[in-house]
């Protein structure tokens, strides 16, 4: 196919021999399927701020941080120079959250370079070799909806123990596919990565991609429904208890106090929010 401006660029300086075909486009990127060399990868192309529909952003890019002060003072100001800082900063935020996942043992896709606002990276494929499906294009037996909701359950433990939540985990970011030799899911789509210890939005977002995760798999094993792995996994990430083999039982009986009537009006607009990105995402992928 012919390839688009910004791969073409890659291709003229030779990051890129060819692209094979574009793979998919949400609201954040499109995705190509690229030649380097022998190798086949995933050549993710962010789109430009003004043609994306980020949803609470404020909430992800809370507390990051630019090692310069012009582009912090500028991104604070919200200057033209300081937006195309925050740009920048967001793409890049993926684009470390992959190093930091991948050395920590997490199965993501291995990034391989990232240049003018296009990522490369590992291409996460089947058994046959073709490109991998989301969880959602995928149906489970009860065994496996329970064997795939263990692993990835172990998958947030391991993020979070390297400091990091994904803030927007669902199955539409969750690949079946092989990494690293090793079949099952492959979590993908990082820019909205947080933190941990440093957003004051990450306790709930980790509970929301912990709830996403029981209600998907639930819909194949109804047992999953009733458990509650995010506030036992965070309760014990707080007490600086978790660890990578935590035993973790899924019930959770927290403390009766006063309402945050503020929290729970959050929480009803982040269930709004995420149903209607979530309904994008079908439009999309139809």
């Amino acid at each position: 196919m012919k390839a688009p401006a910004r791969l073409q660029a890659l291709i003229d300086e030779g990051l890129i021999d060819t692209v094979v075909r574009q793979l998919m486009s949400g609201k954040e990127a499109a995705v190509y399927v690229v030649r380097s060399g022998d190798e086949t990868l995933c050549a993710k192309v962010y789109k430009a701020a003004n043609e994306r529909s980020f949803r609470q952003a404020v909430d992800y890019t809370e507390n990051r941080k630019v090692k310069n002060t012009r582009q912090a003072r500028a991104m604070a100001k919200g200057t033209r120079f300081g937006r195309e800082a925050t740009e920048a900063a967001w793409q890049s935020a993926e684009v470390d959250a992959l190093h930091r996942l991948a050395a920590a043992g997490v199965r993501v896709p291995q990034p391989h370079n990232f240049c003018d606002g296009v990522l490369l990276m590992e291409l996460v494929t089947n058994p046959q070799g073709d490109a991998a499906p989301r969880l959602n294009d995928v149906e489970f037996s009860p065994e496996d909806a329970r064997r795939h909701h263990a692993t990835l359950i172990r998958e947030v433990v391991r993020m979070l123990c390297a400091g990091v939540v994904h803030g927007d985990l669902s199955e539409f970011n969750i690949l079946l596919g092989t990494t690293d030799g090793a079949p099952g899911p492959v979590i993908i789509d990082l820019p909205q990565a947080v933190d941990a210890a440093g957003n004051n939005h990450a306790k709930r977002m980790l509970l929301r991609d912990v709830d996403n995760l029981r209600d998907f798999f639930g819909r194949f094993a109804p047992d999953i429904l009733a458990t509650q792995f995010g506030p036992e996994i965070w309760k014990l990430y707080e007490k600086g208890q978790l660890a990578l083999d935590s035993p973790l039982t899924g019930r959770f009986h927290g403390k009766a106090g006063p309402v945050d009537l503020g929290g729970v009006l959050r929480e009803i607009d982040d269930a709004r929010d995420e149903e209607a990105a979530r309904r994008l995402r079908m439009q999309t992928v139809g």
